[in-house]
């Protein structure tokens, strides 16, 4: 009798309904490509960046107040994405270790990437720069570094605030690709 009430309970008491989960991502929606200008005072630079971006410049890393560096972050609050920006003017002989440096922190991702193609260019504006991409499940799939080579470096790099997943970062890296494109080639030293 106890078998027969357990299986009883087994067989009615597990007809709960069948719910399909669904396959793929969620669609993301981005905001419409528009630009606005950041041409701050005292910064050594000015770009266009999307109006759906917000400056930050009261940045502190390691207890050095970065403002005073020049230092940005353009944070886009709505898809959880930064491009994190730093600026160094050059002094004698330091423009080859900048570069150095900057090829170091994209070579960082190499045990999670898949490639590193790096794009060496020159704009309309005489900025020279080289462009990263980067794929796989890395942290970061888009870094570059600007320069008029005798006085400014700039580095920027975008991040989102997401475990690292190729796939599903797919249509936002693709979405802030055109972004960044347009940042470097309307940027311009003062």
């Amino acid at each position: 009798m106890v078998i027969i009430a357990t299986c009883a309970i087994l067989f009615f008491g597990c007809n709960s309904p069948v719910a399909p989960k669904p396959k793929g991502y969620e669609k993301t929606v981005f905001p419409e490509k528009k630009y606005k200008v950041f041409s701050a005072a005292g910064y050594p630079y000015t770009f266009e960046y999307p109006v759906y971006g917000q400056i930050k410049n009261n940045l502190n890393y390691f207890r050095d107040n970065k403002q005073t560096n020049n230092w940005i972050n353009i944070h886009f609050p709505e898809n959880g994405a930064t491009i994190y920006v730093s600026y160094r003017p050059i002094l004698a002989n330091q423009l080859d270790t900048f570069i150095r440096d900057a090829y170091t922190f994209a070579n960082n991702h190499t045990s999670k990437a898949s490639s590193i193609d790096d794009s060496v260019f020159v704009t309309d504006h005489g900025v020279y720069g080289v462009f990263f991409h980067i794929g796989g499940n890395v942290a970061t799939s888009y870094q570059f570094l600007l320069t008029d080579s005798t006085h400014h470096f700039f580095r920027g790099a975008l991040y989102f605030d997401a475990t690292p997943n190729e796939d599903s970062l797919a249509p936002a890296n693709e979405f802030f690709l055109k972004d960044l494109k347009h940042l470097v080639n309307t940027f311009r030293w003062k």
